[in-house]
């Protein structure tokens, strides 16, 4: 769905799978900071919106999901995952309970599926799973609780569900487009279900133990994988932030290989242009990969710092202060 925001002057649409929103509008820098500032919004109405309701829902939720959903209250965001037998990462849901149902967003063309495989998983509990995109747009303001959220809006931690027909208003903020969100996301060292993942992908790889998986609840399915991993061996891959070279004029694009000494040992996820940091870039590498080796993302030299250890796994955590900014 065309956001209507990409007519506004000087919108430059971002590429696919975001093709359907504005990467900037002009000036992606000035974006940054007025995002940071509070100042602005980021129209993400490309997301899919999923809505769950019935007394059941957050049981039948903790059931099936990496996060331990039963206990969560009312205007709590977080996130949680599907995974496969194998325990390989198939979904990403970032979501709320407003006390009524579960409202929930996630990635560009995952919904479908999404919907599909819950109304299959609903036997005779009751809950009811309805994809309400037509009438939902995913909207990010830092700090976003701070707002006065006009009737019908969703508050999902630093998002904003917002009513489709309410999304030209802009919440009264400036507008900062995609590559802005994208620069602070790298920053942050948040992954992007499809950027910093791919169907191979664990959790324990890309830093969502945690965020958006809970050690400690009852049975999911994959969740003898994790467990196992936690508790005796090591992810074969780690995630990793990288500061670009900027003496050279391009980014490398999602899937550029990262190379150590001639050898592939990874591949880039995302890359973005920093306004303090210059460029930057997620991704994701072999775990046996010296945390000190510089490495090569396409054409582009590229230092690391860590965000998943070489040495996660058997009960080692990630460091909380690696962390910058998790919302």
């Amino acid at each position: 769905m065309r956001s209507p925001l990409l007519d506004t002057p000087g919108a430059v649409a971002a590429e696919t799978p975001d093709a359907d929103v504005a990467g900037h509008y002009g000036d992606p820098f000035a974006e940054q900071r007025a995002l940071i500032a509070g100042e602005a919004m980021v129209d993400r109405s490309n997301r899919e919106v999923v809505r769950i309701s019935g007394p059941d829902r957050l049981s039948w939720l903790n059931n099936l999901s990496s996060q331990k959903l039963d206990i969560l209250k009312p205007g709590e965001a977080t996130q949680t995952l599907l995974l496969d037998a194998q325990g390989r990462v198939e979904h990403h849901l970032t979501l709320v309970d407003d006390g009524e149902a579960v409202w929930a967003h996630v990635e560009p063309g995952t919904a479908a599926g999404l919907t599909a495989f819950l109304d299959r998983m609903r036997f005779m509990l009751r809950v009811e799973v309805a994809e309400v995109t037509d009438d939902y747009a995913v909207v990010s303001v830092v700090e976003a609780g701070r707002l006065a959220l006009p009737e019908g809006a969703v508050l999902v931690g630093d998002d904003v569900l917002l009513p489709r027909d309410l999304l030209a208003g802009r919440l009264g903020l400036k507008l900062a487009g995609l590559w802005a969100y994208e620069a602070l996301r790298i920053e942050d060292h948040r992954p992007r279900l499809g950027f910093e993942t791919d169907h191979k992908t664990i959790p324990h790889e890309v830093g969502w133990i945690g965020s958006a998986l809970h050690l400690n609840k009852g049975c999911y399915k994959g969740q003898e994988t994790v467990a196992r991993v936690h508790n005796l061996g090591h992810p074969p891959r780690r995630l990793v932030f990288l500061h670009l070279d900027g003496s050279v004029d391009t980014l490398p694009k999602h899937g550029t290989p990262v190379v150590l000494d001639e050898g592939e040992v990874g591949f880039v996820g995302s890359a973005a242009r920093h306004h303090e940091l210059g460029p930057i870039a997620l991704a994701v590498v072999k775990r046996t990969v010296p945390v000190d080796a510089t490495l090569t993302a396409g054409e582009v030299a590229a230092t690391q710092e860590v965000i998943v250890p070489p040495d996660a796994g058997r009960n080692v955590q990630i460091d909380p202060a690696l962390r910058r900014r998790i919302r």
